[in-house]
């Protein structure tokens, strides 16, 4: 199934934008973080698809919610039963564009500002987002860094009662991309 979502992705990003520059991965790595007074809940997914059209700035990630690996099984547990609802939901994704794309200079190694907006679609609830983050240009690599806060409210995922204060009102995001040129 990620290989088939992962194709469909690069065949979208084809049509889009003709013979234009791509790069992609299907081992990006995305971390999330809850800090609570009582808990601290942190989880791991190393399977992220994304691909980055840099002639449009066209930018599409997919993630599986079961792919996250959490330090306890049955925070993962609860994660994918009661919170994102890993069977209903299995994936998040994000689809938009870094604005500033003509900024970034794949011809030469460097640190570059990235503007990203887009659609965040999580637990199928789908919200504009304005991100800052940067790529860097290393060994013919583009290297994507991003750190942001989502409120779990915003994506209608309910904390139940009996362990609302455990759990973080306010999730933060880290997403670090190393994608490499695509050869179509």
């Amino acid at each position: 199934m990620r290989t088939t979502s992962f194709f469909l992705i690069l065949v979208l990003m084809t049509a889009l934008s003709g013979n234009a520059q791509k790069y992609i991965t299907k081992t990006g790595y995305i971390k999330f973080y809850s800090a609570s007074p009582l808990e601290k809940i942190e989880a791991h997914n190393r399977q992220v698809n994304s691909a980055l059209d840099i002639s449009t700035g066209g930018f599409v990630f997919k993630v599986l919610m079961k792919s996250f690996e959490f330090e306890k099984a049955l925070m993962q547990e609860h994660f994918n039963e009661n919170y994102v609802e890993s069977d209903k939901f299995p994936s998040a994704t994000f689809a938009g564009k870094v604005t500033n794309i003509k900024d970034v200079n794949t011809g030469k190694d460097g640190i570059y500002e990235a503007n990203v907006e887009g659609k965040l679609t999580l637990h199928g609830v789908t919200k504009d987002i304005k991100q800052k983050g940067s790529f860097e240009m290393k060994q013919g690599r583009l290297i994507g860094k991003a750190k942001f806060n989502i409120a779990v409210a915003d994506y209608n995922i309910t904390i139940p009662g009996n362990v609302g204060n455990n759990i973080s009102k306010t999730i933060e995001v880290t997403v670090d991309i190393t994608l490499d040129k695509a050869n179509m």
